[in-house]
């Protein structure tokens, strides 16, 4: 099993991973690019540019093409075509989506960490939160109308219940 968490800055994706983990011991979270890149001593800019979300771009898919199975991704490639698009890049003509796809299709489940009323009132207050909310709104829209034939295969779920439910819902589908 290999399931991405994907979704904007702030709605608990890392701690989503995390719990996930601690309750399935066979599965492994894989920290998201832009730590692993901080670790590697990449330099990122404040707010974090349009190069600096094709770098996690190009690590998250390193990340689904070499990482086991057992593996929960706290990130996905259509996160950062979400931050991209919200920058102002057109994704289509600005990434090779024969890459995205392959590396997506590697999931066997997509869940998606939307903002919640839930969410802002209960978690701390994002940075960027208006970034942030551009990002919710276009990665809904990538996951739903899937305009670059991305996510053919696998199955999506929007995390739409509370916070406390969260694990119970995506732990009740893996098992």
């Amino acid at each position: 099993m290999r399931i991405g968490v994907s979704g904007p800055h702030g709605t608990g994706k890392t701690t989503l991973v995390h719990e996930l983990c601690s309750l399935f011991v066979d599965l492994t979270p894989i920290e998201e690019p832009y730590v692993q890149l901080e670790e590697d001593g990449y330099d990122f800019e404040y707010p974090p540019s349009p190069a600096d979300y094709r770098a996690q771009l190009t690590r998250s898919i390193q990340l689904l093409d070499t990482e086991p199975d057992g593996s929960v991704f706290d990130r996905t490639p259509v996160d950062f075509l979400a931050y991209l698009s919200a920058t102002g890049v057109d994704i289509a003509s600005a990434i090779d989506t024969s890459a995205v796809r392959n590396a997506v299709a590697s999931l066997d489940l997509l869940v998606l960490v939307p903002i919640t009323p839930e969410t802002e009132r209960l978690l701390p207050p994002a940075e960027m939160l208006g970034l942030g909310r551009t990002v919710n709104d276009i990665l809904l829209e990538l996951a739903y109308t899937d305009p670059l034939d991305l996510l053919a295969d696998v199955p999506v779920v929007e995390l739409s219940v509370p916070l406390a439910n969260r694990v119970e819902t995506i732990g009740a589908m893996i098992r």
